[in-house]
């Protein structure tokens, strides 16, 4: 017998839902930053095992006040997986406040939710029993529990927990593969994660990567790739006083890149303003925000 299902990870900004999709895949298949805001758009990450498949929903975390369209893009597609899923994993960190109407909306569901207490690491037993009770208040008939996603405490514990609320099904995805997305998809997040480590304020907000030409070889994989700002002035950023800012992004991209596709890898960057991308729907339209 072979059960499959969609378990859908949520939760606020910055409480490590890529970095307990990891942990739980046993691979570093997204990026993760201490930066909020790190995912953008949702990845399928898929959990084998001889009998089972579990297809989870890496999602933006939940802006409660968004400011940009792009923010309210990023709830509709984190708040669609709320009723996607056979299962929902709510991804909590002690003493942040639970939003209002995010609470309601997991209340309201009629499916199981296990809300997890991440960085256990950094707090006190005494904070984590706490916020652990006012959990169960807020969620009653919820699973609680408590994790370190970072240091993988407790996370051994979720796929078994997860599989008895499985139903028989034949995989919905190949038993080799490990998302839905495509390698060009991956690079593009790649650069971005080296744009999160290297620059700060508003730039790695206001940037965005598109994967303009990748042209795969024997020995070299060619790629060419746009990134996106809002203002020239977020551009010279970028680039750096005699380009040497866009060169050290694009060595640590590359070599990141040649680790992931295991191949040589010629990378192009480019720099263009776009303006008011993040509020402009037809643009992230075509930026694959929809």
């Amino acid at each position: 017998m072979h059960k499959a299902g969609f378990v859908s990870i949520v939760g606020l900004p910055n409480t490590g839902k890529s970095t307990l999709l990891n942990a739980l895949l046993g691979e570093k298949l997204v990026i993760a930053s201490p930066k909020a805001q790190t995912t953008r758009k949702r990845i399928l990450g898929i959990y084998n095992d001889d009998d089972t498949q579990i297809v989870f929903s890496d999602t933006p975390g939940l802006i409660p006040d968004p400011h940009y369209e792009l923010q309210r893009k990023m709830n509709e597609m984190a708040e669609g997986t709320f009723t996607d899923a056979d299962i929902v994993i709510f991804l909590v960190e002690p003493d942040v406040p639970v939003d209002r109407q995010i609470s309601e909306k997991l209340q309201a569901l009629q499916r199981p939710l296990l809300v997890l207490i991440n960085k256990a690491d950094i707090s006190d037993t005494e904070k984590l029993n706490t916020f652990a009770a006012g959990m169960e208040q807020l969620f009653p008939g919820a699973t609680i529990k408590t994790i370190s996603a970072l240091y993988k405490f407790n996370t051994d514990k979720i796929i078994p927990f997860l599989k008895q609320f499985l139903t028989e099904h034949p995989p919905f995805f190949s038993k080799d593969e490990l998302s839905d997305r495509d390698v060009r998809f991956f690079v593009s997040e790649i650069i971005r994660e080296q744009i999160l480590k290297q620059y700060f304020r508003e730039i790695p907000y206001a940037s965005e990567v598109v994967i303009d030409e990748y042209k795969e070889d024997v020995a070299i994989s060619r790629i060419r790739a746009i990134i996106y700002v809002e203002r020239e002035t977020q551009k010279m950023i970028l680039l750096g006083k005699a380009g040497t800012a866009i060169k050290k992004l694009g060595t640590e991209a590359r070599k990141n890149i040649e680790q992931f596709i295991g191949q040589k890898v010629f990378l192009d960057l480019t720099v263009k303003v776009l303006k008011n991308w993040r509020n402009d729907p037809a643009i992230l339209k075509k930026l694959g925000f929809q």
